[in-house]
């Protein structure tokens, strides 16, 4: 499972975990202006904007986790099994397979609102990459500093859903994640007062007391509610430091770690990494589950009118500094 966030202070801040119990081959991809990208099987560009993220580079091709193109826009694709449907072929449809979404979106896309306008003439089909690389079941959250999409494609088809907490985890579908906020409307990061009843002295017998009651096991329910409290009530400085650092805070309280999720076959879920890009600076930055030193990689120091990809292997042992 997966969960992903934006968050603004003088830049603009896209991020997600990835959590999984094993790594496909996970690489820092940037893809140049002039990497020629192909989709629908007869759909060619040879030039478009550049892009960087997490992918796996199937036969060449970069499979993006998630990603953010030249121009600030960014894109994830989580985890949404049972929910997602993909479908034929259909006339008068961009006909663009789930693989190739989040390139398709970024490689033409300057903005949320072309992304939006792109969104409405596209048919997500069902055909997989390869044998040995089936269709995800996914969905997806789109945004820029003007605002953030989720996008689910389901049995009745393309929905495209406001998203005005920036953050995006699982199942169930986007709305009733959104729904679900209501329950915990009291929750305050403040010193709460007391409600409980007329008469009866209660006592503030610590602090965080107002956050009492937030979920704290690694559902995806759950997450998404720690998330957007975290993210939205989250506070931080406008440089650039202080603002990495409290995105990774803030994707930091919904960390995997191993042994508190093990699937039927014994195996651990954990979170393999978690990422941040400075959509408006074009760097993406990340650490791993055994590498917590944030390692950058910045775009603008490559040739981006390069035809061939850039490709940079995660640091993930840990690096400890030693003070004495």
């Amino acid at each position: 499972m997966c969960t992903a966030a934006v968050y603004k202070t003088k830049d603009f801040y896209f991020g997600r975990t990835l959590d999984n119990d094993f790594s496909y081959g996970d690489e820092i991809i940037i893809t140049p202006r002039r990497f020629k990208l192909s989709f629908g099987g007869n759909k060619v560009f040879n030039t478009h904007y550049a892009i960087i993220g997490m992918a796996h580079a199937g036969d060449g091709y970069p499979l993006y986790y998630e990603a953010v193109n030249e121009k600030g826009l960014c894109m994830a694709g989580l985890n949404f099994p049972g929910n997602a449907v993909y479908f034929d072929n259909a006339e008068g449809k961009d006909n663009i397979a789930q693989f190739e979404l989040i390139p398709w979106i970024l490689c033409q896309c300057a903005d949320l609102k072309s992304a939006q306008e792109l969104l409405r003439k596209i048919n997500i089909t069902k055909v997989p990459f390869s044998k040995t690389l089936p269709v995800a079941q996914l969905h997806w959250m789109i945004a820029d500093r003007s605002g953030t999409l989720t996008v689910e494609s389901v049995a009745e088809g393309i929905k495209i859903y406001d998203n005005p907490v920036g953050v995006l985890t699982n199942n169930p579908s986007f709305d009733k994640q959104l729904f679900n906020l209501n329950n915990y409307m009291k929750l305050t990061a403040q010193i709460p007062q007391n409600t409980f009843a007329k008469g009866l002295e209660l006592d503030r017998y610590c602090r965080g007391l107002g956050a009492l009651g937030l979920p704290g096991d690694l559902s995806s329910q759950s997450r998404f509610v720690r998330a957007a409290f975290v993210k939205m009530n989250s506070v931080s400085g406008e440089g650039e430091k202080e603002s990495v650092s409290q995105f990774f805070h803030i994707l930091n309280s919904v960390d995997q770690q191993r042994g508190c999720c093990v699937l039927e076959d014994g195996k651990c879920e954990i979170t393999i990494y978690t990422c941040c890009c400075n959509a408006d600076k074009g760097i993406y930055y990340y650490t791993s589950y055994d590498n917590h030193r944030i390692t950058a990689v910045d775009m603008n120091k490559e040739n981006l009118d390069s035809e061939e990809l850039v490709r940079y292997m995660p640091v993930v042992g840990e690096q400890i500094m030693e003070q004495n």
